[in-house]
């Protein structure tokens, strides 16, 4: 019986719970609230999302014709190097390790209409990586890769438009990349954009007698 009569007035209490909310849904006045709160709410995340898009597009930088994207020098320290980049007038400093270097890029190619109105190709330099010639030091490095740029909280536009394999009619995202040079104290390379990709060339005596010593 006691049990009877918890289950009754727990059926009372949920029938008086459906009253109100048949009261509420019928009124009509909180319908167009929620309306009102739910699509303000979406419209402020699309704006966040927009400007997280518009950061990540900040990122990229001009082609500037007829010079190169980045000049790299090489500097020993102690057992690893120091890494100069050099891109326009910004320049960056790293620590690197590895008897080889390589660096990874982006390209934004515009297409369509976006081309036609004369929107400039972007890039962006995003990592440069080391490698030893011998296991057991690549296998202690610890700053055998740098990351030279990243997008805010995973928004990247880049990504999303090359591995969906979304255009969106106007974009063309390329990946670039130099392959593995040797580096040396001392050594200045001029990457360049070419028709084929990414062209890494010597500057100095010590970049030359590294490469001539490698192949």
């Amino acid at each position: 019986m006691q049990y009877d009569g918890l289950a009754w007035a727990t059926a009372i209490l949920a029938l008086l719970a459906i009253a109100v909310a048949a009261r509420i849904l019928f009124s009509g006045r909180w319908f167009l609230g929620w309306l009102r709160g739910t699509c303000g709410l979406a419209f402020v995340a699309l704006a966040g999302l927009i400007g997280l898009v518009a950061y990540d597009l900040s990122s990229y930088e001009p082609l500037a014709e007829g010079k190169p994207l980045v000049t790299l020098t090489f500097q020993a320290d102690g057992s690893a190097y120091r890494a100069s980049l050099l891109e326009g007038r910004r320049e960056r400093s790293f620590t690197f390790q590895g008897d080889l270097w390589q660096l990874d890029a982006r390209l934004l190619q515009w297409k369509g209409l976006a081309s036609l109105i004369g929107l400039q190709p972007g890039y962006r330099l995003e990592k440069l990586s080391g490698r030893f010639l011998t296991i057991e030091q690549q296998a202690l490095a610890q700053h055998a890769r740098v990351e030279l740029a990243h997008s805010p909280y995973g928004v990247d536009l880049w990504r999303w438009l090359r591995l969906g394999q979304h255009d969106l009619f106007m974009f063309d995202p390329q990946a670039l990349r130099v392959t593995y040079l040797p580096v040396a104290d001392g050594a200045v390379y001029a990457v360049s954009l070419t028709p084929t990709g990414l062209l890494a060339q010597p500057m100095n005596q010590a970049a030359n007698q590294a490469l001539k010593d490698w192949q």
